[in-house]
């Protein structure tokens, strides 16, 4: 295993979740590498530049708030396998209440990858259903 790619895309999970907790979308549009693909709910999505991810990032804040989002943490992070140009994370992440009690704990898997000299989360395959 290529230890600077892995020690990169755990760096790349921990920018993704600090920027997604800060709502600063155009910097969460910044942790990741395009084009962005997703697998959710079983659903394909394709997400092609920061501008289309801002936007989409925006749309989904009230439906945060209406569950009562107030930050994501990482509960477990491995790296799976790691070469010189990209990492794959299976991490659980837990969606946190205000006062940090967690309401939803869901098993994902990223590949972080290096383009251009940014390292970034370029897939996610999420077993996310409604909380």
């Amino acid at each position: 295993m290529n230890k600077k790619a892995a020690n990169a895309g755990i760096t790349a999970a921990h920018e993704f979740i600090k920027t997604f907790n800060s709502r600063d979308h155009e910097l969460h549009s910044q942790s990741l590498n395009y084009p962005h693909i997703r697998l959710a709910k079983g659903h394909f999505s394709r997400i092609d530049s920061a501008q289309e991810f801002t936007e989409l990032s925006r749309k989904i804040e009230p439906l945060l708030d209406e569950e009562g989002w107030h930050h994501t943490k990482i509960a477990r992070l491995e790296v799976i396998h790691a070469g010189i140009d990209k990492a794959h994370l299976a991490l659980i992440n837990d969606r946190c209440h205000k006062d940090g009690s967690v309401y939803y704990s869901f098993e994902t898997f990223w590949i972080a990858t290096l383009i251009n000299g940014h390292w970034g989360i370029q897939f996610r395959s999420s077993f996310l259903h409604a909380s």
